[in-house]
């Protein structure tokens, strides 16, 4: 059963379950709900080290209040929300990923925050940042603020005498002499970079350089045929030429830094989203570069956007409201509980908090925020919430690029499976 059914299914039983509760699902009998909260995210033990911490700040205000947590990594936790909801187990506050939270408040499991700025103050949070908005309603709140970026790892440019390119002007073909140049002068023991081509935020960037969107405004899919084939045919061509690694040579076996394949030492680069920097520097000997993704100057338009990977979302049933939205206004503007927490996931929302908290930050998580601060400053296209259907999206992504990796299939038959993928599952077939 898909994650959308599941859903649907638990906001109909979770209308049933509601005899002797208000019009938000909040219980009219006495019960401890006002002293627990249900907090729950994604990430991994370092992340809900930090997060603990956090929360020790708030719990520290606020006697007797317990708040019960739980995390996972990404996949799973989708699987988790849907599962929750559909059982009626709504938490308090929540991590939504950029492609749920539209399907989530379409179907009108989120509280529209835009009802609540009483409490939730978003004062210093600016207009450009990328919120959870759907239609007229906020639905979610920037857990972080990121970016893509490329980290090349200079011991390994040094050992070999390769040079690291501009990093503010470098193009997609200064980005493959540099990979093969490492590859050639280790003599195969380690390749240049490791680029995702089954990621929908690589293919997004790239997209956006030739003037396209990969997904409209209107949540319709806005790729050419031409530009997904061009997509895959660099991977193809780059892999022959020895500045990718052959099929099969890097295998995935997990997501976190240490898992990577910088960190075992295959490849020289890869890209990483920003607010990670910390973690990809200490799992691969801390000699890290952070560049810009590629192409920025070269093309018809940007590429990048500042981005959040989650929202902060609430339950528009869930148990307890009230607090959980005196906890969001404490992750949004309190300076001590983003003290504690850090740039885990990525640089805070509020812009006096950012400044406030720069100087107690790790020299890596001061390098993400320089980087993300400066590319603030620039003209930039939008980052908005993934249409419905954005997972199925970036299944087919992954699925379809294993077999270009693997010479199964051609660049344009590629990207027409792609285009026909998008079509089903954004509805436009």
């Amino acid at each position: 059963m898909s994650r959308r059914t599941l859903l649907g299914l638990g906001l109909g039983a979770t209308a049933l379950m509601l005899a002797g509760c208000n019009r938000f699902g909040i219980s009219t009998e006495p019960s401890a709900a006002a002293s627990t909260l249900n907090m729950i995210w994604w990430g991994d033990a370092a992340r809900a080290e930090a997060t603990e911490a956090m929360l020790a700040v708030f719990t520290k205000e606020h006697d007797g209040l317990t708040i019960k947590t739980e995390y996972q990594d990404s996949g799973p936790y989708a699987d988790k929300m849907a599962t929750r909801f559909a059982a009626g187990d709504i938490p308090d506050l929540f991590n939504q990923r950029r492609d749920s939270l539209r399907e989530y408040a379409d179907r009108g499991a989120l509280l529209d925050l835009n009802q609540h700025l009483d409490v939730l103050n978003l004062d210093d949070v600016p207009k450009t940042a990328p919120l959870g908005v759907v239609g007229d309603a906020l639905y979610g709140i920037p857990a972080g603020l990121n970016a893509v970026g490329f980290v090349i790892n200079r011991n390994l440019t040094d050992q070999y005498g390769v040079e690291i390119p501009d990093g503010d002007t470098w193009s997609w073909d200064d980005l493959w002499a540099f990979s093969k140049a490492v590859t050639d002068a280790s003599g195969g023991q380690v390749y240049g970079v490791d680029m995702a081509f089954d990621t929908v935020q690589n293919l997004v960037v790239f997209v956006r350089q030739t003037g396209e969107e990969l997904y409209n405004e209107d949540g319709s899919f806005g790729a050419s045929e031409k530009t997904l084939t061009d997509w895959f045919a660099m991977s193809v061509e780059q892999r022959a030429a020895g500045a990718l690694a052959p099929a099969g040579h890097i295998e995935t076996v997990g997501s976190s830094a240490e898992q990577s394949p910088l960190a075992a030492g295959l490849v020289a680069g890869q890209v990483i989203p920003t607010n990670n920097l910390k973690a990809y520097n200490d799992a691969s000997g801390g000699a890290l570069e952070l560049l810009r993704m590629p192409g920025e100057v070269q093309g018809a338009r940007r590429g990048m956007s500042i981005d959040t990977s989650m929202y902060w979302s609430i339950g528009q049933e869930s148990p307890n409201q009230e607090m959980a939205l005196e906890l969001l206004d404490f992750i949004v503007n309190s300076v001590e509980g983003n003290e504690a927490v850090g740039a885990t996931r990525g640089l805070p929302a509020s812009t006096v908090v950012a400044e406030a908290i720069a100087d107690s930050l790790s020299p890596e998580d001061q390098r993400s925020i320089a980087y993300i601060t400066a590319l603030a400053e620039e003209e930039l296209p939008d980052s908005r919430p993934d249409p419905i259907g954005g997972q199925a999206v970036q299944d087919a992504l992954t699925d379809i690029a294993t077999e270009v990796t693997f010479g199964r299939i051609t660049a344009q038959e590629a990207a027409k499976q792609v285009m026909a993928a998008a079509s089903e599952a954004l509805g436009q077939a």
